[in-house]
């Protein structure tokens, strides 16, 4: 198995909605916002090879959107997905599987894409399953007000219409040992129902992609929860959990929405859990 680092773009959002209650006087010093109180973000995608299988978690933003949308996302930097493919070799006709964690526009808009005359859309990898779970898509396409602008029709009904679209087999309890796919899964309902979380076996060790369980290092105390979140206090319970199995395990934590840290490992403190390490991907990958 190998694994790569695939950076789909870079943008920003309102620091206080990215931490909740915490007052900024606290949150500002790990993710430090500038004049409009805008935090810098990433959507760093996790690309496995293993075997005959090429499998992209998360998709970012994609492209496809009008230049309005984005205006709200200030978007900096110069990295997209075909760039990032490119740098490993690969295009992304090769991709065989894309799993979501989720189907916010952030994490699933470059799954779909326009068609070549923009009368339409269409797969933006059509040679790969697209992986999702039953409850989350129903959620995501019967959406509630709250997160109804993060759940886009134009994200969602190609990869159906494609007959491209894949439903994960979902445990009684909250976690799956080994997917379809490969890796374990641990599900989470507080951001959204059903977040997925991907575990994965790497030489050794466990590398969790975090998603938005925990967007950021400066999310690791347990009261830093997204103003986003749907279901906050369910949050902070997962999150305590997964926390201590992190700190427990020596999980390397993947971390998809920090622009400014890769990885981080995590330990017990007499302040509860706090980072340990600081890493970048080349740190663990090679």
């Amino acid at each position: 198995m190998k694994i790569y680092p695939i950076e789909t773009g870079n943008f920003k959002l309102d620091g206080g909605a990215m931490f909740g209650v915490v007052p900024k006087t606290l949150w500002n010093k790990t993710n430090p916002a500038d004049q409009n109180n805008l935090i810098d973000l990433a959507a760093r995608c996790l690309l496995i090879e293993d075997g005959n299988r090429l499998i992209l978690i998360d998709t970012g933003m994609g492209n496809k959107q009008s230049e309005k949308f984005f205006g709200y996302y200030s978007l900096w930097g110069s990295h997209n997905t075909d760039k990032s493919l490119a740098k490993y070799g690969f295009h992304r006709d090769d991709i065989t599987d894309v799993f979501m964690t989720h189907l916010h526009f952030d994490h699933c808009g470059g799954s779909v894409q326009w068609n070549k005359d923009r009368t339409g859309y269409e797969p933006a990898f059509k040679n790969a399953h697209y992986w999702t779970n039953k409850n989350h898509w129903e959620w995501a396409t019967q959406p509630n007000a709250r997160e109804k602008a993060s759940f886009l029709p134009e994200n969602l009904f190609p990869m159906q219409e494609s007959g491209q679209l894949k439903f994960i087999e979902r445990p009684e309890g909250d976690f799956l040992q080994e997917s379809e796919l490969g890796f374990g899964i641990f599900f989470a309902d507080g951001h959204t129902e059903k977040q997925m979380i991907p575990h994965i076996n790497y030489n050794g060790s466990t590398i969790v992609f975090t998603a938005d369980l925990l967007p950021t290092a400066g999310h690791v105390p347990l009261p830093y929860v997204m103003g986003y979140d749907t279901r906050p206090l369910l949050t902070l319970a997962e999150k305590e959990k997964f926390m201590n199995a992190a700190a427990d395990n020596n999980y390397y934590l993947w971390l998809e929405h920090d622009a400014h840290n890769e990885i981080i490992t995590v330990e017990r403190t007499e302040k509860g859990i706090r980072v340990k390490d600081i890493l970048s991907c080349n740190d663990i990958l090679t």
